[in-house]
């Protein structure tokens, strides 16, 4: 469960969260969706204890993610927008030095190959691989601790449209296995139908809930009108992909 009230983030004079309040519940797929600059990455990395808030409350399984951050950070696993690895590691090393780091048996490691299609490229090194692949190994890290709450920003950026599709099906698993799952996306009308709840997120708070089964329609951001009568051009503007 992440639960989330009244969340404020600003670095230097730059207010990136405002008012940021989001309730994930357990055995659910939430997303936030929204322009760049809304504040979707900065809260999920508040939740994976990365980043300090200003000011509000954010927990994660009930650990406040400020006063309890190890006991928070040991309920989640992180899949960030870009995930990097030492380029000297092949695959498999930095599978075990993970497993080694969450306390997770050496096995699994094998299972996690499996899973996110790594079995040819288990001896290759990271600096050698596409960024499709680097992204499937950060799928399978995240994957790799059996955690409760998994926390992804762009999951699906780097992954063939065949990929994403494999990884909705993974989250999905999860989820009917009882973990809280929170993502952000910009790839919109790809995520149709997938997460049980989808939250629009603009100028740091949430702004309303979309239909997760017609986002493709649903997800639209109402333009202002300009204050020159003779720009006439405005209404709704669909910034889905």
């Amino acid at each position: 469960m992440i639960a989330i009230e009244h969340l404020r983030k600003s670095y230097g004079r730059k207010e990136v969260l405002r008012d940021m309040s989001i309730h994930a519940p357990s055995g659910q797929i939430t997303m936030l969706v929204g322009p760049n600059g809304a504040g979707k990455t900065t809260t999920v990395k508040i939740l994976a204890g990365l980043v300090r808030p200003n000011g509000g409350v954010a927990r994660v399984q009930s650990f406040d993610v400020a006063r309890d951050r190890i006991k928070a950070q040991r309920a989640v696993s992180y899949l960030p927008q870009r995930p990097d690895f030492h380029p000297r590691l092949s695959c498999v090393e930095i599978l075990r030095f993970y497993a080694r780091l969450r306390g997770v048996s050496l096995s699994r490691c094998e299972a996690m190959l499996d899973v996110a299609g790594l079995r040819d490229v288990a001896t290759v090194r990271a600096g050698e691989l596409s960024g499709g692949t680097r992204q499937r190994l950060g799928l399978a890290l995240l994957l790799l601790p059996d955690a409760p709450v998994l926390l992804l920003d762009e999951p699906g950026l780097s992954l063939d449209p065949g990929w994403r599709k494999r990884l909705q099906d993974a989250l999905r698993f999860e989820a009917e296995r009882g973990k809280t799952i929170l993502l952000t996306t910009h790839l919109v009308a790809e995520w149709n139908k997938v997460a049980h709840r989808c939250l629009l997120c603009c100028d740091g708070q949430i702004e309303r809930e979309l239909d997760p089964q017609n986002l493709p329609n649903d997800f639209e951001l109402l333009e202002p009108v300009p204050a020159n009568p003779i720009q006439m051009n405005h209404g709704l503007r669909s910034i889905a992909i």
